[in-house]
């Protein structure tokens, strides 16, 4: 085995296509008058990672649907607080895509599984395989799947959060984090946790009972922790089991998800035929050209 394997970049597509959505103007259009503020926003942010990182190993997951993933089975509440993308976006979306096609980037999208399962199946693959993984995104969700050698990263901010980082953050451990989530719940996903169980609630928990069975294990032992509230917190827990579980369920990061071998590694376009497909996505030349030259200072090249 190689005694340095390059690292695996999973990256999270919908965080840099929403924060082209909002950071650049409507009025950024293609010859048709369609437009491409996401894309381009996605584009750029492509060109800087491949101008930065020069990757041999790297993927592109994108979420399809927020009400047709295995998790809304669990609970049809899942992610029903967020408003459906609007008709502009969804084509900005699978021009998104197709850019990826361009770059000979591989991608993936389901109605079943989100991006953050692709991010998970592909995280442990690389894991198993000795490499290190960067998972490019600032969502906290997927701090659930680092391990010594990984770091998620939050490319606009340029901050990267590694084991000692989410402990730092959180309170917790990475492999802790699901258990956390199932405690406070996620407003952003509309995950409810135990309603009145706050970050320090469960820290406490956790630091005392390890993990979520932990503390069910050994729930009259609530009473006696040195927190305020505690016969409160004891009630909560009680009252509120199910919830807990159900909030697990729908954290929990699916590491089984179908996918072919090879599918993180890069076989990048040059020449010609970038150059035509990137044509072909409709964005200006200023950011065609810092994707053409991404790619023709890549080693391969």
């Amino acid at each position: 085995m190689n005694q340095n394997p390059p690292p695996v970049y999973l990256i999270d597509a919908s965080v840099y296509v929403f924060r082209g959505w909002f950071a650049l103007p409507a009025s950024m259009t293609d010859d048709d008058g369609q437009p491409i503020n996401a894309l381009h926003g996605f584009a750029d942010f492509l060109a800087g990672l491949i101008s930065q990182v020069q990757p041999q190993h790297i993927a592109v997951a994108f979420d399809e649907s927020l009400t047709s993933s295995f998790r809304n089975q669990i609970d049809p509440n899942y992610k029903a607080n967020r408003e459906p993308a609007p008709a502009d976006l969804k084509a900005q979306f699978g021009r998104c895509r197709a850019l990826c096609d361009a770059l000979g980037l591989w991608h993936m999208a389901s109605e079943s599984f989100e991006a953050d399962d692709f991010i998970a199946t592909l995280t442990r693959q690389a894991q198993a395989a000795g490499q290190p993984v960067t998972i490019v995104s600032r969502d906290k969700d997927l701090a659930q799947l680092l391990g010594p050698n990984d770091s998620l990263w939050d490319f606009a901010a340029n901050q990267h959060m590694r084991l000692d980082g989410v402990r730092e953050k959180f309170g917790v451990r990475a492999d802790q984090m699901l258990d956390y989530q199932a405690l406070v719940g996620d407003t952003v996903d509309n995950i409810p946790g135990i309603a009145g169980v706050g970050p320090k609630a469960a820290v406490a928990l956790l630091k005392a009972f390890d993990t979520l069975e932990g503390i069910y294990a050994n729930i009259d032992a609530v009473l006696a922790l040195n927190i305020r509230g505690a016969k409160r917190l004891h009630r909560l827990l009680g009252e509120q089991r199910s919830a807990a579980e159900t909030s697990r369920e729908l954290a929990r990061l699916r590491c089984d998800v179908p996918l072919p071998e090879g599918s993180a590694i890069w076989q990048p376009l040059f020449g010609n035929a970038v150059e035509n497909a990137l044509r072909a996505t409709g964005l200006g030349a200023g950011v065609t050209q810092r994707l053409q030259s991404a790619l023709e200072n890549l080693p391969n090249s």
